[in-house]
């Protein structure tokens, strides 16, 4: 009797240990994409989006590095985690993000650095009343892989340029 149950617990162990190995690459195979994504630079700017379309600083500065350069339309520069906060706190303070739009973009990633550029569309409608206002422009930015998450270095937005300007 104890050797027919020999054989049966062995059927068992390897049936078990082969549905053990195939979850796990079922695992392993599901997850590359997302992990593919999360280590592209275009990865930054997909929370970037995210965040301000939530209007949520938290996640918005978990966009940055702490001693990252922040140029943007109509504020001065923002050196360092408390001015960036500042900046971007007094934009949704003041407004709603209904949306926000990257296009055009570009990436050129060199190791643990990537520059981007592109335009973008960010539509705020005042929280103290009034039309949506529509802010369009282009962007560089850099930023810089650290511990398997891209962060912004340098961000750096200016106002679509109008009349002659753009004609240039």
């Amino acid at each position: 009797m104890t050797l027919s149950i020999m054989p049966a617990r062995k059927c068992v162990m390897q049936y078990l240990s082969r549905r053990t190995i195939a979850f796990t690459l079922l695992l392993v195979v599901c997850a590359l994409p997302c992990r593919a994504v999360e280590m592209s630079p275009q990865a930054i700017d997909t929370a970037w989006v995210k965040a301000m379309k939530a209007g949520d600083l938290k996640a918005v500065m978990k966009c940055y590095a702490p001693g990252a350069v922040a140029w943007l339309p109509g504020a001065p520069a923002a050196r360092g985690e408390k001015a960036i906060r500042s900046v971007y706190a007094g934009l949704l303070a003041a407004n709603t993000v209904q949306d926000v739009v990257l296009s055009e973009t570009v990436y050129k990633t060199m190791r643990n650095v990537a520059v981007g550029w592109g335009k973008f569309s960010l539509t705020l409608v005042p929280k103290a009343g009034g039309n949506p206002v529509v802010m369009t422009g282009r962007f560089t930015a850099v930023a810089e892989r650290r511990a398997g998450k891209w962060v912004y270095i340098v961000d750096h937005a200016s106002a679509e340029p109008t009349g002659t300007e753009s004609a240039r």
